[in-house]
């Protein structure tokens, strides 16, 4: 059994200067730990898998092609495959998202 502790979870340099810890990554998934402090925001991009955004905590704005929604607390969001997408913290408080990428990506992710 191996158990991933968020706090002992190294953060990951990224693009979009913000949080980001793996937590879970084997060749079939992957699921990566993103803190959005108040005002941050992940720049436009494609993922070449589908993602699902699971929100642990907070309350935020999901963007999906033309499409953005607020988001809150025990809500899943579905992001397909190939589609410009990202995460924004518009509020005053920290929003935490689980994001879950199945199958594990091959190619790289590619940024607008």
């Amino acid at each position: 059994m191996k158990i991933t502790d968020l706090k002992s979870a190294p953060e990951k340099p990224n693009p979009h200067n913000v949080s980001v810890r793996m937590l879970y990554d084997n060749e079939n998934a992957q699921a990566v730990h993103i803190e959005l402090k108040p005002g941050e925001s992940l720049k436009k991009h494609i993922t070449p898998v589908d993602v699902f955004f699971y929100v642990l905590e907070g309350n935020g704005a999901v963007e999906i092609g033309d499409e953005q929604v607020r988001v809150s607390r025990d809500m899943i969001i579905e992001s397909p495959a190939k589609i410009p997408h990202r995460l924004l913290n518009p509020g005053d408080g920290t929003f935490r998202v689980l994001v879950v990428k199945a199958p594990r990506q091959k190619d790289k992710t590619r940024m607008l």
